[in-house]
């Protein structure tokens, strides 16, 4: 039996993950926090971990993104995505007027995961402005909250199987500012992932250059663009050695089982750069 580390039941990454694995013999181990499933595979207890690393509103999850290259040593094994619509969630009894409809007016605290609570902004400067937004660990973690402290005028914006789980309303649907929001996950782990057949690779690199200078990054893309590799992401983030060193993500839509990348690569390394490369593998795209 796989067994996969993920973020708690009932939240995106749960319901991502039932996906990608549907109809394969999986146990789901469930943790808090990100750093408890990145390291629940790290430690070899689970053969993969669910990371959510990017959403169409929020763009990069720079937490998950730093663990994944500067925390642990683990290759990506697939990528995919997966609609990341939310709800709020809450006691409609306790938050609806005498009509029985629900009243914004009653609530005073809206709990949900940072990346979760960004998707809703719009929907909440309108609705519920007065409300204090709180941040917690995830989506179900926030329904979970809201559901053990009643009485006090408090809802969550999460899934709708966390509302089922945790035996609270749906007190109103799709409150996402956008319809086309979604979010990209990665599995990690040491095994490579089988799952159902696919004709697009990506592979994901790590790459720092030897020094700043004019043209540099400029030299590096055009290893790549004479090979008409194409390149989906390029993202630069702190070295965190001192001001204003970076290196650099790049995430390139081919397998670096083709004879044109491990070429390209080898080009950029001739010029002084360190690459590590942090996966090549499937990637889905989602049918509902």
């Amino acid at each position: 039996m796989i067994q996969v580390a993920c973020l708690p039941q009932g939240s995106t990454s749960d319901e991502a993950a039932r996906y990608l694995f549907a109809g394969m013999d999986v146990s789901f181990s469930y943790f808090p926090i990100i750093a408890d499933v990145f390291l629940s595979t790290a430690e070899g207890k689970t053969n993969y971990s669910i990371i959510p690393i990017e959403n169409t509103i929020d763009g990069s999850v720079s937490l998950h993104t730093d663990w994944l290259v500067n925390e642990v040593n683990i290759p990506i094994q697939a990528e995919w995505v997966y609609p990341s619509i939310q709800n709020l969630i809450g006691p409609l009894s306790e938050l609806s007027g005498d009509d029985g409809q629900l009243d914004y007016s009653r609530i005073v605290k809206v709990l949900s995961h940072p990346v979760a609570m960004a998707q809703c902004l719009q929907y909440l400067r309108k609705h519920i402005p007065h409300a204090e937004l709180e941040n917690v660990g995830s989506t179900s973690e926030a329904v979970r909250i809201v559901r053990d402290n009643p009485h006090h005028g408090w809802a969550a914006i999460g899934q709708l199987s966390a509302a089922a789980n945790n035996g609270l309303d749906v007190l109103e649907q799709g409150v996402t500012d956008h319809d086309n929001n979604f979010t990209r996950f990665l599995l990690i782990g040491d095994e490579p992932f089988k799952g159902r057949p696919t004709d697009k690779f990506k592979t994901s690199i790590h790459m720092t250059m030897p020094e700043d200078y004019p043209g540099a990054l400029h030299q590096v893309l055009s290893a790549f663009a004479w090979r008409k590799i194409n390149l989906s992401r390029i993202e630069s983030r702190p070295t965190k050695k001192k001001l204003g060193s970076y290196y650099f993500l790049i995430d390139i839509e081919m397998s670096l089982e083709t004879v044109l990348l491990p070429s390209a690569i080898a080009e950029i390394e001739a010029i002084g750069c360190q690459v590590r490369v942090l996966g090549s593998y499937p990637s889905y795209t989602y049918s509902s």
